[in-house]
């Protein structure tokens, strides 16, 4: 009996503490040093910074290669095609929205119309990201698992692109009409009033991505023809770029790479031969004579073609020694006071703005000189490099603005993609829209002769989203390289 009693008591005393504990459980387990909530001029440098590294680090792997700016001379898998997972942007993009989502929330709350406004801006440019690689992409249900959405579904890409310009037209409305001053911001200090030029002419490219689906002269119309309303870049001084520092961590990503990794690309044979064609003084900036040569009296520029094989690549013009490199501001010198002013992440530029606008206006999409915009194209591209077209530039056969609608037509997007370099990801992009220049893939292509239109879906998707994943290449088409997105259909 008495050990029964002591049993029962032993048992109670425990189911008190238990009940003890658990009443001030939260207060006990809540760390009052770690926050839950973080101001969003504290979220947005991170956000910024993480997706404009992987945007980078893209461009350099798969986007300056397959829109043949640059060319591998070895591990030439990237240049033949044969691309594994590719998910920088994926991760990228949705790692980081929840905070973007977050600092549209906090700002509601605050009535903080200028943190929501750039917010938007972001929200649009990242899905613009991941729809353009991928096709049809987790958008209206993401970055809801803690309202108990777990498996996303994928929305088609033009219903992503509805929202992507919506958000634009939302921030460019509600931008400056609140008077907190924006902390954080690394790509225009908090200048609201850029923000809102950037909000538009980002609304301008993405009308002209789907312009093959849609009439868009109504909406490019009410841009472009109230500035007062609707701003876009001006000049030069407004593009978007993220620019780097000279001190690490936030230096530019190239220039910690490994040299044989960095060396391993190469100038490419159309590019390069293109620019010295024309006497372009961009090329000694974009590239770097050969190692033989580099140190001589004597500097010669020779490019290596695309898409050859891993001997041919490395032997090619009598090896390494006779192949261009990619130009010191983006490796070495890219922490100097030149390589500062150049190595940036780009969400935009003014040279872009005025091409699309001088495409736009020789369809007809909208009214204005189309001459005018394609030579301020021209110029805000040597500009971003500190350097001036001559006279004698604009009068060469391939670059004056003459000749049929077809004939210009491609010299505007052939001066596009020029002006693109290391933008390797909008300029593949607007290149599968436009087919300007003219690219044919390299000799020793894995992918049946084809330039690849898309990166493949993450393959954890596969095993983790699978009915999500598979209701998209339903509608989309096979999960490869080569299957059109809705605008490219």
């Amino acid at each position: 009996m008495r050990h029964t009693f002591l049993k029962l008591w032993v048992l109670l005393t425990l189911l008190s503490l238990a009940f003890g504990c658990t009443k001030d459980f939260d207060e006990i387990n809540t760390n009052p040093n770690a926050p839950t909530l973080v101001n969003s001029g504290l979220l947005m440098p991170q956000i910024q910074r993480d997706v404009m590294n992987s945007l980078l680090n893209e461009a350099w792997g798969i986007g300056n290669i397959v829109i043949q700016h640059t060319a591998k001379n070895q591990f030439v898998n990237e240049d033949r095609y044969l691309w594994g997972q590719l998910n920088g942007i994926w991760n990228s993009v949705y790692d980081n929205m929840r905070d973007v989502n977050n600092i549209i929330a906090q700002s509601d709350a605050n009535n903080e119309q200028n943190y929501k406004g750039i917010a938007l801006v972001m929200r649009a440019w990242m899905f613009s990201l991941a729809t353009d690689a991928y096709g049809d992409i987790p958008y209206s249900e993401a970055i809801l698992a803690k309202e108990g959405i777990n498996y996303t579904n994928y929305d088609s890409q033009e219903a992503v692109y509805d929202g992507i310009l919506n958000d634009l037209e939302t921030a460019n409305n509600i931008l400056g009409t609140t008077g907190e001053v924006v902390a954080g911001d690394l790509i225009f200090k908090g200048d609201v009033a850029k923000w809102k030029k950037l909000a538009n002419s980002l609304s301008i490219r993405y009308l002209l991505r789907i312009s093959n689906k849609r009439n868009v002269s109504a909406d490019l119309t009410k841009i472009v023809n109230d500035a007062a309303a609707n701003p876009i870049f001006e000049s030069v001084a407004d593009n978007a770029v993220y620019t780097f520092l000279s001190n690490s961590p936030d230096q530019f990503p190239l220039h910690s790479a490994r040299i044989g990794s960095f060396n391993e690309f190469r100038a490419s044979k159309t590019l390069l031969d293109t620019l010295q064609t024309l006497d372009d003084t961009r090329m000694p900036i974009f590239f770097r004579p050969t190692p033989e040569t580099e140190t001589s009296g004597n500097p010669v520029f020779a490019g290596l073609p695309n898409g050859l094989g891993d001997v041919e690549a490395l032997q090619y013009n009598g090896g390494p020694q006779n192949q261009s490199r990619i130009g010191s501001l983006y490796f070495e010198n890219a922490v100097s006071t030149q390589g500062l002013s150049i190595a940036k992440g780009v969400i935009m530029t003014y040279a872009e703005l005025q091409f699309l606008l001088a495409e736009a206006a020789e369809k007809g999409l909208i009214s204005g000189n189309a001459l005018t915009y394609y030579e301020n194209g021209v110029n805000g591209s040597f500009q971003f490099y500190g350097l001036t077209p001559s006279a004698a530039y604009f009068s060469q056969d391939q670059v004056a603005y003459t000749g049929s609608q077809v004939q210009k037509l491609n010299k505007i997007g052939f001066q596009k993609w020029i002006s693109l370099y290391f933008q390797g990801l909008e300029a593949w992009f607007d290149w599968r829209r436009t087919q300007i220049p003219a690219l044919i893939p390299g000799p020793t292509n894995q992918n049946n002769n084809q330039i690849p239109v898309r990166f493949r879906y993450p393959i954890i998707e596969q095993s983790l989203n699978a009915e999500g994943y598979q209701g998209a290449i339903q509608r989309q088409g096979p999960d490869d390289l080569n299957s059109k997105m809705w605008y490219l259909k």
